[in-house]
């Protein structure tokens, strides 16, 4: 039966035609535009990663319980050894020492007297070091303004906006004025070396980036720091491998009430950042039910069409005695075959839009030249596992369900009614 109902839709081109491309049409618009979503929401929370989260971070638990107020003097001690355990027990991450701090930084004249002064964010990274990436992972070379990266101890970054506030030239001497780790007041100098531009209006008003070496220094850090990040193997952030790594170190670090013990906490469980991964987990269902919803109705129109159309084939078939039920499944088989054929031309498709897009991209660079840190200027598609199998369900579902939707007439034709059609024929 399903071998002469596919011959059927094959030497009928009218009943499967429509249908098929409609189905591929609405498939491939599927499985590109839950590519397109996934890519553009991950990017956004791989860059808030790399910024400041990390895929997990290792801070204190004193220092969890106020992570908003950056309180440097909760900070990790013995970071060196720390750092080494982390290596081994878990080789397959990325892991590198950030201190977030704040102070003022103060501007001299050519007598040496205060010319201007303002409040900053600082960040201490890793820079001299080209195996910890940490330059790269900021894409500090990209939102460099003016001057060039520091090379050399002492010098720093400053955000563009707050340099020309501040009066700040290239190779300026200026002053950091803050606390220590111990509360300690520090005054330390440091020459600038080049001005940056993140795109984000908080760091743009004010902040500076320095080698995390110079930060320790100027807050008597040595061997410690506030925050150790963590980058899985991945690029993209894996909420369920990142959950396995957070459970794994705080089991071997649960013993004992130190408020100054390790602890690992995920991205999501920072900045909010989890609400947007939800959304982003919740992308696929809305989509599908999307298409789902619109291909059903165009799939209905089409079935009500090629019923009128077919409108003698099945008043013949029930007048040669065929059950109405076993039209109706014959029909609905059909729709099956179509959907499922018109799924795998609209997921291959789909698929390869998606993979075209994931290597080149969309380049909005241009039109973003202000926002180049945590927004990317390329933005690209992510194919991942669901990408494979998702546009299936609004394809052989919405197909189905216009099936049957259209094909309810069956049962109110009337046998005696169909005589005399089949008369006047």
């Amino acid at each position: 039966m399903i071998k002469f109902l596919i011959k059927g839709l094959l030497r009928d081109k009218h009943r499967s035609r429509l249908p098929l491309i409609v189905v591929a049409i609405g498939v491939m618009l599927t499985v590109l535009m839950t590519t397109w979503i996934t890519g553009v929401l991950g990017d956004s929370i791989n860059l808030n990663a790399k910024l400041a989260t990390g895929h997990v971070k290792v801070i204190t638990r004193a220092y969890r319980e106020s992570m908003d107020q950056i309180p440097i003097d909760l900070s990790l001690t013995g970071t060196q050894a720390l750092i080494s355990e982390l290596k081994k027990d878990y080789p397959t991450a990325s892991w590198v020492e950030r201190i977030q701090f704040g102070g003022l930084l103060d501007v001299p004249d050519e007598n040496g007297e205060t010319k201007s002064q303002g409040p900053f964010a600082g960040f201490g990274i890793d820079l001299f070091d080209p195996d910890s990436g940490e330059a790269e992972r900021l894409n500090l070379s990209n939102i460099l303004v003016k001057g060039k990266l520091p090379s050399v101890a002492g010098e720093i970054l400053v955000s563009h906006s707050f340099a020309e506030k501040l009066g700040i030239n290239m190779n300026d001497k200026v002053t950091f004025i803050g606390s220590t780790m111990y509360g300690g007041m520090t005054i330390v100098n440091f020459t600038v070396a080049g001005t940056i531009r993140y795109g984000i209006a908080a760091l743009d008003r004010g902040s500076v980036i320095m080698d995390i070496s110079d930060a320790r220094k100027a807050l008597d850090m040595e061997d410690a720091c506030n925050e150790i990040l963590g980058f899985t193997a991945v690029d993209y952030y894996d909420d369920t491998k990142a959950t396995e790594l957070m459970t794994s170190f705080n089991n071997e670090n649960s013993s004992g009430n130190d408020q100054f013990a390790p602890v690992m906490i995920r991205l999501r469980d920072q900045n909010d950042l989890g609400g947007l991964i939800d959304m982003m987990s919740g992308v696929v269902g809305i989509v599908s039910f999307i298409f789902i919803l619109v291909l059903s109705v165009v799939l209905w129109n089409a079935g009500l069409v090629g019923g009128l159309r077919r409108y003698g084939e099945v008043g013949l078939r029930l007048a040669m005695g065929e059950e109405k039920g076993h039209i109706y499944g014959s029909m609905i088989a059909e729709s099956v075959a179509v959907g499922l054929t018109g799924s795998v031309i609209g997921v291959a498709i789909g698929l390869l839009l998606s993979y075209l897009m994931q290597q080149k991209g969309l380049d909005f660079s241009s039109a973003m030249q202000n926002a180049t840190m945590l927004l990317p200027g390329i933005f690209r598609t992510r194919i991942t596992p669901e990408a494979w199998y998702i546009g299936f369900i609004p394809g052989i579902i919405a197909t189905v369900l216009g099936t049957m939707l259209s094909g309810i007439g069956i049962y109110k034709r009337q046998t005696a009614r169909l005589f005399k059609e089949l008369q006047l024929q």
